[in-house]
């Protein structure tokens, strides 16, 4: 079972939060929720790296990828040979690849933005219980309790 704490007292929530550190709860059992953003939980309890940029650099290489592949495979199918210049010739086709790195980047990195924030879901973003200008911090159970 959930073991809840609500304070009205920023800095008793503080104290309470930084016990709960120093005692050895994992960060991962400790939801906080505060009536204004309190910059002191950042530093007691450090945010992991974001997992959005995964998707940016994995829709970027894509989308290079595909510019480069899209453009050498047309020209190849429908050569036009002007000149004696070469078929595939990866100066022009360098524009197109850089349209399609920043298309599929910025797709992805929106759409893995979605996913990671499991929207669009009314529960994601709208709480279970409002506790009004009340501080509150949630430990969960762990394997022990």
């Amino acid at each position: 079972m959930e073991r809840r704490m609500i304070f009205q007292d920023r800095e008793e929530f503080l104290a309470t939060l930084r016990d709960l550190a120093r005692e050895g709860v994992p960060q991962e059992r400790i939801r906080v929720e505060t009536p204004f953003h309190v910059h002191e939980v950042d530093e007691i309890l450090p945010t992991k790296p974001a997992k959005v940029k995964n998707f940016a650099l994995l829709g970027a290489a894509s989308g290079t990828v595909t510019g480069f592949v899209f453009t050498i495979l047309t020209s190849l199918s429908w050569p036009l040979i002007t000149g004696g210049k070469p078929i595939v010739s990866l100066p022009p086709f360098i524009i197109i690849a850089f349209a399609l790195t920043i298309l599929f980047g910025a797709l992805s990195t929106f759409f893995g933005f979605l996913v990671l924030a499991r929207l669009p879901s009314v529960s994601g973003f709208v709480p279970k219980e409002e506790f009004g200008n009340a501080f509150v911090i949630t430990v969960e159970p762990g394997e022990t309790e």
